[in-house]
């Protein structure tokens, strides 16, 4: 993000579907001090594009593609109709289903193609306790979608603190927060939460009873999952 000239403050979008790479968006940005936006991968275009446009965002980072039931969902595609008459100057975008698809050479970059050779770690910028952590909008459904704001200290407490006393995190636990990062409880119970808290969070990419209704109780016994929320 930095190579791109991110710095402190400014607004980024990920569309991305529940797969290692939101993660470390998500934590590179409060690394740096951007606002993120997390977008649901199920989100249509316009959608996307209603987010894009209030958040004033001017990178989005994305991937070609990912499964869903046994289908490939083509990502991209819907990220390139997503970002029309919007900031969006680059679209960073994560090589996961390996589908063909369309690419501007002057504003599309590989992730992979940009995380490698850099180095393993980058200073943390200081950030004010009421400082902006990331933007997370309302799902649509009672009119146009309400960005939340949430800043860095409120929130990074009360998620240590929520896991901690609610769920009564223990260092040995694996906790399963089923919920995509495009929602809040996502975002916190799959991965602030339990990061903060220096468990094992495990995530889960597709549909929870597909192939089987049972997918769900195989992970739990699979992985020895503690917790299920």
């Amino acid at each position: 993000l930095k190579s791109l000239g991110v710095k402190k403050g400014d607004r980024i979008g990920i569309y991305l579907p529940v797969i290692p790479e939101v993660v470390a968006s998500m934590l590179a940005c409060a690394r740096i001090g951007a606002v993120h936006t997390v977008v649901f991968s199920a989100f249509s275009s316009q959608a996307l594009k209603a987010r894009l446009q209030d958040t004033g965002a001017k990178i989005l980072i994305t991937a070609d593609g990912y499964s869903r039931r046994g289908q490939v969902i083509d990502l991209k595609t819907n990220a390139d109709a997503g970002i029309k008459e919007t900031k969006i100057e680059k679209i960073i975008v994560v090589k996961k289903a390996g589908n063909k698809i369309a690419w501007d050479k002057k504003r599309d970059v590989w992730y992979n193609e940009l995380v490698k050779n850099r180095k393993d770690s980058c200073p943390a910028k200081a950030m004010d306790s009421e400082g902006p952590f990331f933007i997370l909008y309302t799902s649509g459904s009672t009119g146009k979608p309400k960005g939340v704001l949430h800043v860095c200290g409120g929130y990074a407490v009360q998620t240590l603190w929520t896991g901690k006393w609610i769920f009564n995190l223990k260092d040995n636990d694996v906790f399963w927060c089923t919920s995509d990062p495009g929602w809040i409880t996502g975002h916190t119970y799959a991965i602030y939460s339990p990061l903060l808290n220096g468990i094992t969070t495990l995530l889960f990419e597709g549909a929870p009873d597909w192939p089987q209704p049972d997918r769900w109780a195989k992970i739990i016994e699979k992985h020895k999952v503690t917790i299920f929320y």
